[in-house]
């Protein structure tokens, strides 16, 4: 019996075949070849239609329109601020979030010089800016960030060494004993703003939170959130009650868009909107 080559399988796996076409066996290469030929052809077209569809209809692919989505909600309907801030930060903010030169995560941080580096995540500054906000206003602050964050990561179907982070933090805003209902809450009604129905929230042991409540689909982690006063918050000058998710936008399009590997769903010249552009 004959299996596809490794270069058909790659070109298949890449047009977005289904698995058990990838897993046929023939009885003869002439049989392979010609399936091969009917199959990637097929694929293609069906790649062609989806891109035509974006271009003509839809107008953004669909990690822009979960971006899109998730930002809609938090200031239409959650009542939070959208902040940006810089992508480059300090080797001493780092440190402060226990990432130092002895962690794993250091090791996945590209540096820029000695003490400056591409964000790994959105947190170090968003402490920064919920702490001043709450300074100057006196009251209760909701702030979120959507921006890129960069890491060295395996290169797996589930990473990318730029990904786009969504932050969401609530400042002084529950009463103490309340953070981890109220981040559950906030869990679940970020899941049925995307269409997103089958997941687990799951308690996880952290490098820097300590523990975290993940939101999980498939197995896959696609949010990680955390809340105070913990043991960080003083080198920060934050003290008050504070609950934070932080949410893999990448991931999140992948789930939605039913993509096996997350770079079908990443900002790419390769890709866009799960489709490859070499067809």
């Amino acid at each position: 019996m004959k299996d596809f080559t490794t270069t058909q399988r790659e070109r298949l796996a890449e047009l977005g075949a289904d698995e058990s076409i990838l897993e046929m066996t023939f009885s003869t290469e002439a049989e392979r070849n010609r399936l091969f030929q009917t199959t990637e052809n097929e694929w293609v077209q069906f790649n062609r239609d989806h891109i035509d569809s974006l271009l003509q209809e839809r107008r953004e692919p669909i990690l822009l329109s979960t971006i899109r989505l998730m930002e809609d909600w938090l200031k239409q309907e959650q009542g939070f601020t959208q902040v940006a801030t810089p992508s480059i930060i300090t080797g001493d903010m780092l440190a402060r979030m226990n990432i130092n030169e002895d962690s794993d995560l250091s090791q996945q941080v590209f540096w820029l010089g000695r003490n400056k580096c591409l964000r790994p995540m959105l947190a170090p500054n968003l402490y920064v800016m919920m702490r001043e906000l709450k300074r100057i206003s006196g009251q209760p602050v909701k702030i979120f960030e959507c921006g890129s964050c960069f890491r060295k990561e395996s290169q797996g179907s589930q990473h990318l060494n730029e990904f786009t982070m969504l932050n969401m933090v609530e400042l002084a805003a529950t009463e103490e004993g309340r953070q981890a209902d109220t981040l559950e809450a906030y869990a679940r009604s970020a899941m049925k703003v995307l269409g997103i129905d089958q997941y687990e929230l799951v308690r996880e042991e952290s490098v820097v939170y300590k523990e975290t409540i993940d939101i999980v689909v498939d197995g896959l982690e696609v949010a990680s959130g955390a809340y105070g006063p913990m043991y960080l918050d003083g080198r920060w000058g934050v003290f008050d009650v504070w609950v934070g998710i932080g949410f893999g936008l990448e991931r999140l399009a992948a789930v939605r868009g039913g993509f096996k590997n997350i770079r079908r769903a990443g900002r790419s010249i390769t890709y866009i909107d799960g489709s490859p552009l070499n067809i």
